[in-house]
């Protein structure tokens, strides 16, 4: 026999299971209708920030399907595989723009965007992800200084390798006074990154089939 508390509980019950799929129902439209603009907005802002890094005068194919998997490397400060962008000119590679992490950073790790061009040019840097002190170690942002921005044009030989340094330390770099180890920690990530490219200088602009022919030798 059916108490009137068992008919409350399984009306309850009734209740709350119709209202579970409503709620869902109505966020699986919701996300089907929006996930698009939000894709395009986020592709829209990371083809944006690669334009930072990378002149568009220097290629004309799509940057962002270029994209490709780098496996961790010391060079680059990566422990998980990073991703790097192929710019190209026709069929001629003109250059490239890396992920890389400085790894000691004044209050931990600082990510990076590393525009590099054919002849190993920094073209841009820009900095993604960062922990440091507000007001103090923060103007390696673009938005808080240009001081990012002295990097463009550098290379391994400009200024020569032993100058790869903030100014306290003997180098080229200009840092404030006060907050030397974040910009220290950035201009070795940069310089660690051309190091990168040029020992891997032939694999990253040889045309497309020769990389998969010296991945499927690798294999």
């Amino acid at each position: 026999m059916i108490t009137a508390a068992s008919r409350n509980a399984l009306r309850t019950g009734v209740i709350l299971f119709v209202f579970a799929v409503v709620g869902t129902a109505m966020l699986a439209f919701t996300h089907d209708r929006t996930e698009p603009t939000i894709t395009r907005g986020q592709l829209a802002a990371k083809r944006a920030l690669l334009s930072q890094v990378l002149p568009a005068t220097l290629y004309d194919n799509d940057l962002l399907s270029s994209q490709q998997s780098v496996p961790p490397d010391a060079l680059l400060g990566t422990r998980q595989p990073s991703a790097l962008w192929i710019a190209r000119r026709g069929d001629q590679v003109s250059g490239l723009v890396l992920e890389a992490i400085a790894p000691d950073g004044y209050s931990g790790e600082i990510a990076l965007l590393i525009g590099i061009d054919i002849d190993g040019n920094v073209t841009g840097v820009r900095v993604t992800a960062h922990r440091e002190t507000p007001g103090l170690g923060d103007y390696i942002e673009l938005a808080k200084s240009a001081w990012i921005r002295q990097f463009e044009g550098k290379s391994l030989t400009a200024p020569p390798l032993p100058q790869w340094k903030v100014t306290k330390d003997g180098g080229a770099f200009d840092a404030r006074a006060g907050a030397t180890i974040t910009p220290r920690a950035v201009v070795k990530a940069v310089r660690n990154a051309l190091d990168f490219f040029a020992r891997h200088r032939a694999t990253l602009v040889a045309p497309p089939v020769a990389q998969e022919k010296a991945h499927d030798d690798a294999e």
